[in-house]
């Protein structure tokens, strides 16, 4: 898979403008970071821990207040949304999490949680089973492992369980939030060609976060480069991989690894976690 050729044009669907988050003692999580992400485009954020990319996230999916600047998605400001009046523009915006196990109730059953989605967004039950079986196929998975508990199922299998949920409400924009960190290269390389046919097939948008610029590479229009706080380069995905201007990002790809390589595997128990590639994204 190569990267997108260029960004889709068009309003923002999310965007933050200069975006100040601070902590009692004094200490500044982020520094005035604007950021915008367009309808079907993916925008890779991009630095090492503790940069604040969570943070930022946080604050897009309207999940903590920044103390500074503004956060818009679709015209709200996410973090205010409440009661039902949120339920709407919250279907259009969704998260994939670094880790899925921890996300996912132990004691219900892997379809039970994008039931749930569906439930919460007003899916009538006699349709829940069925919709949840046709998320299942949408991301590569067998809609039998829906009755599995969360234990029996590979991290790879997890991570897509996570995806099928946040499709689950038709959202427009999803934040990834290191979502194949955990991930072996193999399944790494899978998972980022599933959200790459995903984006194709349903024009979707991505905020795309990892501390790994050869993973951004792979999906991203657009690049954002964070550190400590604050943006410190941020432009046009084949531009910063071409030519990086500033010397963390520079450090960045001196120090990223090769793309993940693709093709089928098995998965623990002899359960497939293989999802079909797609033609190269050009």
């Amino acid at each position: 898979m190569t990267p997108p050729a260029s960004a889709p044009a068009g309003p923002p669907l999310l965007s933050l403008d200069r975006v100040t988050r601070s902590y009692p003692g004094g200490r500044t999580a982020l520094d005035g970071v604007s950021l915008t992400v367009a309808p079907g485009e993916t925008v890779g954020l991009v630095g090492e821990s503790g940069s604040g990319k969570s943070t930022l996230a946080r604050i897009g999916l309207g999940l903590l207040a920044p103390t500074g600047g503004t956060a818009r998605f679709a015209g709200h400001d996410p973090y205010r949304l409440r009661g039902r009046a949120a339920r709407p523009v919250r279907a259009r915006l969704q998260f994939v999490p670094q880790h899925p196990r921890g996300s996912l109730n132990p004691a219900l059953r892997a379809g039970d949680a994008v039931a749930f989605a569906l439930r919460v967004h007003g899916v009538p039950r006699a349709e829940r089973a069925e919709r949840t079986a046709e998320l299942f196929r949408r991301v590569g998975l067998e809609p039998a492992l829906a009755r599995r508990f969360p234990r029996e199922l590979s991290g790879g299998q997890l991570q897509r369980v996570a995806i099928a949920r946040a499709l689950a409400t038709g959202p427009e924009l999803v934040v990834c939030d290191e979502p194949t960190s955990a991930l072996d290269l193999r399944v790494q390389a899978r998972v980022l060609d599933l959200l790459g046919e995903l984006q194709d097939a349903r024009g979707l948008a991505y905020l795309f976060i990892s501390h790994d610029l050869a993973v951004v590479r792979r999906l991203a229009h657009r690049v954002v480069v964070l550190r400590h706080g604050r943006v410190v380069e941020e432009g046009p995905a084949e531009r910063i991989w071409a030519a990086p201007e500033h010397p963390y990002t520079r450090s960045l790809l001196a120090a990223g690894v090769p793309a993940p390589p693709a093709g089928p595997g098995e998965c623990p128990g002899g359960a497939s976690d293989s999802v079909t590639p797609g033609p190269p994204r050009t």
